[in-house]
């Protein structure tokens, strides 16, 4: 069985990350951190797997 992906909102997301929600929305613009667009109005969901991953990128540097 397919394992079920979990999906962020922006603020739930941003507070993993421990920044704005903006700063989230400057990130998918220049590339950092690519969301899933989930409307036609643009609300954006994040993998968990993904902010994981990001978190441990971060603290590599």
């Amino acid at each position: 069985m397919p394992r079920a992906i979990k999906l962020l909102r922006i603020r739930e997301a941003a507070e993993m990350l421990g920044v704005n929600p903006e700063t989230l929305r400057r990130w998918d613009k220049s590339g950092k951190l690519k969301p899933i667009i989930i409307s036609k109005r643009g609300d954006r969901r994040y993998k968990k797997e993904d902010i994981v991953r990001f978190l441990k990128k971060l603290a590599e540097q």
